[in-house]
C-alpha cells in the first residue's frame, strides 16, 4: 500500500494525470481508427450472420468494459472503505458515469443485433437481464453519492452498494454457461483458445484497446476536474472562515 500512498498526494496525482492524459487520447483515437477500418471494411462478414455480425465490433468490447468499470469501481470502494485511500473515492465516482455510458451501448447494440438474430428487440435472457441489472447498480450509485449532503456519507453508503453489487459480474460473465439462454457462449476468451477467425479477432481486440484507452483518458480528465475543483471549494471555505 506505500506505492499506493505515494500518489494520495492531489497535486502529485494530477501531474501523472496529465501526463497519462494526452497519451490515452493518442491511442484512443489512432485504435478507435483502425478497428473501425478494420471492422466495417477489411473484415469479412460472418457466414450464419452476415453484415450484422460487424455490430459485435462495438458491442463486445461496450460488454467487456461495463463489468471492468463495475469491477476497477468495487475495488476503488474497498479501498476506500478499508484503508481510507483519498483518492479511490475519487476514481469510483469518476468510473460510474462511463460504466453506465458502455452498459447502456452494450444493451443498445445487443438490441439491434437480437432484431435481425432472434426477431425481437429484447428477451429476458440471463445475459441481458443481467447486464440490464448492471446498469442499474450503476444509476444507483450515481444517485446515492448525490443523495447525501455529507460527502463521507454518501461515499460509504455508495461503497457499500458497488460491493453488494458485484456479485453480478460473475453472474453477468457465467450466465452462458450456468443457464440455458439465447445468447451466444465466449467465443473469444475460453478454454482451449479463441475460435474466431483472426481477421474478425484482431478488429475486436483493437476495439477493445480503444474502449479501455477512452476509460483512461476520460477517468484521467474527470479525476483531474474534481479535484481542482475541490481545491477551489477549500480555498474558498477559508476564505470565508478567515474573513
Amino acid at each position: 500500500m506505500a506505492d499506493l500512498h505515494r500518489f494520495a498526494n492531489p497535486t502529485r496525482f494530477l501531474r501523472l494525470a496529465g501526463y497519462i492524459q494526452p497519451w490515452a487520447a493518442g491511442i484512443f483515437f489512432i485504435s478507435l481508427a483502425a478497428g473501425l477500418y478494420m471492422g466495417l471494411y477489411a473484415s469479412p462478414g460472418d457466414y450464419q450472420q452476415g453484415e450484422s455480425a460487424r455490430i459485435m465490433y462495438v458491442h463486445v468490447p461496450a460488454a467487456w468494459m461495463a463489468m471492468f468499470c463495475y469491477t476497477i469501481m468495487a475495488v476503488a470502494s474497498a479501498v476506500s472503505l478499508i484503508w481510507k485511500h483519498p483518492l479511490s473515492d475519487v476514481a469510483a465516482r469518476a468510473t460510474a458515469p462511463i460504466g453506465a455510458a458502455f452498459t447502456f451501448l452494450a444493451l443498445a447494440t445487443g438490441s439491434l443485433w437480437g432484431k435481425p438474430m432472434w426477431g425481437t428487440w429484447w428477451v429476458w435472457d440471463a445475459r441481458l437481464t443481467s447486464v440490464l441489472v448492471l446498469l442499474f447498480l450503476y444509476i444507483g450509485y450515481m444517485a446515492l453519492q448525490g443523495a447525501f449532503d455529507d460527502r463521507t456519507r454518501a461515499a460509504k453508503a455508495s461503497a457499500v452498494l458497488a460491493l453488494v453489487g458485484f456479485v453480478n459480474v460473475p453472474i453477468i460473465k457465467f450466465s452462458v454457461d450456468w443457464w440455458n439462454t439465447l445468447h451466444q457462449p465466449a467465443s473469444v476468451i475460453k478454454m482451449g483458445g479463441s475460435s474466431i477467425d483472426p481477421s474478425m479477432l484482431w478488429p475486436l481486440l483493437i476495439m477493445a484497446l480503444a474502449f479501455k484507452a477512452y476509460y483512461v483518458w476520460v477517468l484521467m480528465i474527470r479525476m483531474r476536474t474534481e479535484l481542482v475543483d475541490n481545491k477551489v471549494r477549500i480555498m474558498r471555505l477559508r476564505q470565508v472562515h478567515g474573513g
